[in-house]
């Protein structure tokens, strides 16, 4: 759970650092921005900018059950935060599985790529697809309810 928060925890203590600096030799204008700017990364690097993660094994079972793809991924990845976004709400259609958070999920992972925790891969029908393009990822989601 910790190294989940990891890197949105150091954009914010950066952050607060150089606004801090900035205001101290006077430069409110600068100091307020560059804090929001900070918080914004850190807020699209947190656990919290993706759906709700599950294990590995219980995102195997109902990708059996429902069809839906598994999507492998870790805080902090740009290519993860890219298919999130591009997924748009689209996201919540699939299963996401947190590497950091599941050691299962990171076997599989490294299963599926050589030894290597690339991310993000995502499983379709039991295939895994390595950094796939999100608008074919977005035709692999089944259609909206």
């Amino acid at each position: 759970m910790a190294r989940a928060w990891m890197f949105p925890v150091v954009f914010v203590v950066c952050g607060a650092f150089g606004a801090t600096v900035l205001a101290v030799t006077g430069a409110f204008g600068t100091a307020v921005p560059l804090f929001v700017m900070f918080v914004l990364f850190a807020a699209l690097n947190s656990p919290l900018a993706f759906p709700r993660s599950i294990s590995a094994a219980e995102a195997e079972r109902r990708s059996a059950a429902d069809g839906r793809p598994i999507v492998y991924w870790r805080t902090g990845c740009t290519y993860c935060l890219r298919l999130r976004i591009r997924l748009g709400r689209g996201a919540r259609r699939a299963h996401w599985v947190d590497i950091r958070r599941d050691p299962a999920g990171a076997a599989a992972v490294r299963a599926a790529n050589g030894g290597d925790e690339t991310v993000p891969t995502v499983v379709v029908t039991g295939r895994p697809h390595t950094n796939p393009d999100p608008g074919w990822v977005r035709t692999q989601l089944p259609p909206p309810a």
